[in-house]
């Protein structure tokens, strides 16, 4: 019942049933802020956790789904990507770009289109974990709806 959702996760909700998306978003009763946290409230594999973490890609956001199990390495991803750099966006910077709380980033639900990359290493799991857009909600999903949800590319990260 999405009526019972915090505002945030309400969006996520809506944009996932837009996308076809019927992981229902679940509300945990502490806060997973990190993937390790997450996986250990779900029971999970922490690999298993899409980690929502925003850049600054030559000063515009940049959104990395990565697995819970990987480390984003900036200077190759820049250069994967054809960027000068990559930075860690500021926890101001990262609500302005999402809407959202660091540690309750969603895939999607942000106030306009987030240039985003997904982990390759996420392929290994059958069934991934995403934040609901706080850090108390989480949803399951598969790597080719995390693809198809956000547009896009499957890269390496690390």
């Amino acid at each position: 019942m999405t009526d019972a959702l915090p505002a945030r996760s309400q969006l996520v909700a809506a944009r996932l049933r837009e996308a076809g998306i019927t992981g229902e978003i679940r509300v945990l009763p502490d806060a997973a802020s990190t993937a390790a946290l997450a996986a250990a409230a779900l029971g999970v594999e922490v690999g298993a956790i899409a980690n929502s973490l925003v850049f600054l890609g030559d000063g515009e956001p940049l959104l990395v789904m990565t697995s819970g199990a990987h480390r984003v390495d900036t200077a190759a991803l820049a250069e994967r990507l054809g960027l000068s750099r990559i930075a860690r966006a500021g926890a101001d910077q990262v609500r302005e770009a999402t809407g959202q709380a660091i540690g309750g980033v969603a895939p999607t639900g942000h106030p306009a289109p987030i240039r985003t990359v997904v982990d390759e290493a996420l392929a290994e799991y059958p069934q991934l974990w995403a934040a609901g857009g706080t850090p108390h909600t989480v949803f399951p999903l598969t790597l080719d709806e995390l693809v198809r949800l956000t547009g896009a590319p499957v890269v390496r990260v690390d």
